[in-house]
Parts: C-alpha cells; structure tokens; sequence
C-alpha cells in the first residue's frame, strides 16, 4: 500500500473580501434585529445548519447572506475574535 503524503491546505481571504462579509453581516444582523429575532442565535443557526430560513428576508438579508461562503464567514469572525 503507498504512503500517502498528507499536507495542510492554505486558506487566505484578500482584505476586500473581509469587508464585504463585514458588511453583509453588519446588514442581516440590524434585518434580523428590526424583525424582532435574536440576531447572534439566527445566526449560529445558519452556520451550523447552512439553511437560509434562518435568516429573515426582511431587507434582503437572506439573499445577501447568501453571497458569501459560510467559510469566508467564519474566518472573518474567528479573525476578529481571536485579534481581541
């Protein structure tokens, strides 16, 4: 049986990308906030699940969510997070 080599793969976002996903969060968290929802839980959801509903389509937020990778999300909030 050959070895395989196993080699880490590189991920790296360009900066406009990061203030786009910025932004689009930024947007569906004040829609999910006007609507009544707890937006940080509507939120989770979506990163988990990767179901759409959980975002209100309130001011396009659904469809602008959905612009972004669920990846290119959570690089921009552990990026964050881990900075502070």
């Amino acid at each position: 049986m050959p070895h395989r080599k196993e080699e880490t793969v590189s991920f790296k976002m360009h900066r406009d990308g990061e203030e786009k996903v910025h932004a689009i969060l930024m947007k569906v968290y004040d829609a999910l906030e006007e609507k009544g929802y707890n937006p940080i839980n509507q939120l989770v959801g979506y990163m988990i699940s990767g179901d759409p509903a959980y975002i209100t389509s309130h001011n396009e937020a659904r469809s602008l969510i959905c612009k972004v990778e669920r990846d290119e999300v959570l690089e921009v909030l552990l990026k964050y997070y881990l900075k502070k």
